[in-house]
C-alpha cells in the first residue's frame, strides 16, 4: 500500500516542479508610493461547460487570479463541446481585447487561425489540456499525452496478461485525446495477443458513453478490456452497469469524482488523473508572468500523471481533499 501510494504522489510533487518553469511569481500588490499594478482580463476557456473536470480548473484560474490581485478571469465556454462554438467564442475575446488568452481546443487545426490572429494582435495565447501545437501559441501546460496513452495500454497489459480483445474510446479531432490514442496503439504493438476490435467515437458527451459501453459488451461478450482515454464513462455512475469486472477489465483517463468511488465498487481497475486544478492556476500565472517580460523557459510544461488504483484509491482521495481546499496542485 505504502509503495503504491508513493507512486502517484512523486508523480504530482514532479508536476509541482515542471509547473514552477514558467517565471517568476507576481506580487499581487505594488509597493508603497508606486503606481497600482495594472489590471488585467485573461480569458480562460474549456472545451466544454458540461464536462466536469472543467469545473476544477475554473477554481483553479479563479484562485490564481485572486491570488495575483490584478487579474480578473473571463470563464467562457460553449455547453457542450462544439468546436465552431469555441472558434466564435475566441475570436469574441480577441475582438474585446482581452489581455491574454488560455484555452483547451476541441479542434486544434480549427483554431490556429485564431489563435495566430490574437498573437499577431500582440495577445498572449497558451494552451491547457489540449494543445493547438502547430499555432503560434507561447507555450502549453498539461500531461505528456502520447505517454499517457502508453501507460495506460501497459496497464491494460498487465490487467489481462497481454492477450484478448480490447476496445478502445476516444472522441475525434481533439489533439490531446489523438495523441494519447497514439501512446495505446504504440504501447500494445509489444503484446500481439491483444487485438482492437473497435474504436468508439463518444464525441466528448458523457452521456453517450453508458449506450456505447452496453453496445460494445453485446457484440463483443469475451472483450478483455476497455480502454477510455478521456472520462466521459467516469463522469457518471451507471454507465460501466452492463460489465461484469471479473470478465472485461475497465482502464480509463481522469479521477475526479465519482470515478474514485468507481474505482473502489471494481467497475474500474485504474485511472489516470491529470492537474485539474492547475489547469486553471499555471495558465493564469503563465500569462500574468508573460505580461510582466516574464515568458516561460518552456513551450511543453509536463504537468505529470497521478496512475491510481484499488491499492492507492484512498491516498489518492486524501490528495484530492488537500487540492479542493487550496493545497498547490
Amino acid at each position: 500500500m505504502h509503495r503504491m501510494a508513493a507512486r502517484f504522489l512523486v508523480v504530482a510533487a514532479a508536476a509541482a516542479l515542471a509547473s514552477g518553469s514558467c517565471g517568476k511569481k507576481e506580487e499581487a500588490a505594488a509597493p508603497a508610493g508606486s503606481p497600482p499594478a495594472k489590471k488585467y482580463r485573461f480569458a480562460v476557456m474549456p472545451k466544454a461547460l458540461n464536462l466536469p473536470v472543467f469545473t476544477y480548473a475554473r477554481t483553479g484560474a479563479e484562485r490564481a487570479a485572486k491570488e495575483l490581485g490584478n487579474v480578473e478571469v473571463l470563464w467562457r465556454a460553449p455547453e457542450s463541446a462544439d468546436p465552431l462554438k469555441q472558434k466564435e467564442i475566441l475570436e469574441s475575446f480577441i475582438t474585446q481585447g482581452v489581455d491574454g488568452i488560455a484555452i483547451s481546443c476541441t479542434s486544434a487545426d480549427l483554431l490556429n487561425d485564431p489563435i495566430n490572429k490574437a498573437m499577431d494582435a500582440g495577445i498572449p495565447v497558451v494552451t491547457w489540456d489540449s494543445d493547438a501545437p502547430r499555432s503560434k501559441r507561447i507555450a502549453f501546460w498539461g500531461v505528456d499525452d502520447f505517454k499517457s496513452g502508453q501507460i495506460m495500454g501497459e496497464e491494460a497489459a498487465k490487467l489481462v496478461g497481454g492477450k484478448g480483445k480490447v476496445a478502445l474510446m476516444t472522441s475525434l479531432g481533439a489533439e490531446n485525446l489523438a495523441r494519447r490514442l497514439d501512446g495505446v496503439k504504440e504501447s500494445l504493438k509489444k503484446h500481439p495477443d491483444m487485438k482492437v476490435v473497435e474504436t468508439y467515437d463518444i464525441k466528448e458527451d458523457p452521456t453517450r458513453s453508458a449506450e456505447m459501453i452496453a453496445a460494445g459488451m453485446s457484440r463483443y461478450p469475451d472483450l478483455a478490456v476497455w480502454i477510455s482515454v478521456g472520462g466521459w464513462p467516469v463522469f457518471v455512475r451507471n454507465a460501466l452497469d452492463p460489465i461484469d469486472p471479473a470478465k472485461t477489465k475497465f482502464v480509463c483517463f481522469d479521477t475526479v469524482p465519482p470515478a474514485p468511488d468507481l474505482l473502489k465498487t471494481g467497475k474500474v481497475q485504474v485511472l489516470i488523473g491529470q492537474k485539474y486544478f492547475g489547469w486553471g492556476s499555471e495558465p493564469v500565472k503563465i500569462l500574468a508572468g508573460i505580461k510582466a517580460g516574464h515568458y516561460p523557459e518552456q513551450k511543453i510544461i509536463d504537468s505529470g500523471v497521478d496512475v491510481v488504483t484499488r491499492e492507492t484509491v484512498d491516498a489518492y482521495i486524501e490528495q484530492w481533499k488537500k487540492w479542493e481546499t487550496g493545497a498547490t496542485v
